[in-house]
């Protein structure tokens, strides 16, 4: 079993930010979190890296459902979605697959919420 599931785009960096944004909005997620790798690695390595951003979405309902049916959840929150540059207009967006980040969870309530998360996930992707 794949651990993401993810799209490529011909279309530039920052408009594949905003399509990923827009697209995980419409299914209830916010950004929580938004990492730039490549500044990053340039500031503390001074190594130029290509375009890549972490973006940590977070669904609040969903959330809550997780966090409220199994406590120590919260450390494989948010859900992340990833959006880096594979080549000029070349932009790969990936998710993380839910239910492969649940499974080492006994707790058949999370079992429940991450098929729901998974399938907006994908959505969020197919839309894209």
């Amino acid at each position: 079993m794949s651990y993401y599931f993810n799209k490529i785009l011909n279309t530039s960096f920052d408009d594949a930010i905003s399509k990923v944004t827009a697209e995980l909005q419409n299914e209830g997620f916010g950004i929580l979190t938004e990492i730039d790798v490549k500044a990053t690695m340039k500031k503390k390595l001074d190594i130029d890296f290509r375009n890549y951003r972490i973006l940590g979405a977070c669904n609040p309902h969903f959330a809550y459902k997780a966090l409220t049916a199994e406590d120590k959840i919260g450390t494989m929150l948010p859900c992340n979605v990833i959006v880096q540059e594979l080549g000029e207009n070349q932009i790969e967006i990936a998710a993380i697959d839910p239910i492969a980040s649940m499974m080492s969870v006994t707790n058949p309530t999370l079992g429940e919420l991450a098929i729901e998360v998974q399938s907006k996930l994908k959505k969020v992707i197919e839309n894209l």
